[in-house]
């Protein structure tokens, strides 16, 4: 995949979960534990970053972001075609309106 003349280092899957103050603990506990590992071992990503929104558009409750590292496309589309409904029904089961999530991809571009 070619960027404006230059080579495409790879892509980040971003989800962004906005997540109920009052299991914040209890949600950020299952991302570490759980979740991540989970998406890291279906061997569609290399790296990940989990952060937390400290400035910027934050509302009521608190704003997370985790970045899931990806040196192909293909790895992605893998990804979304064999694992991501299953992972993120996981997700919902548990914590079901008490979080509001989207998700971007964004190229690397050095």
């Amino acid at each position: 995949m070619e960027y404006l003349g230059g080579k495409m280092n790879g892509l980040v899957y971003n989800v962004t979960v906005s997540i109920s103050k009052e299991i914040e603990g209890k949600w950020v506990s299952w991302m570490k534990e759980t979740h991540i590992p989970e998406v890291l071992e279906t061997g569609c990503f290399y790296e990940f970053k989990f952060m937390r929104l400290s400035e910027g558009n934050q509302g009521p409750d608190p704003t997370y972001a985790i970045q899931y590292f990806c040196s192909d496309p293909s790895d992605l589309e893998r990804y979304r075609l064999n694992y991501a409904e299953e992972l993120q029904t996981k997700h919902k089961d548990l914590f079901e309106g008490q979080f509001a999530a989207f998700r971007t991809v964004l190229e690397i571009i050095s």
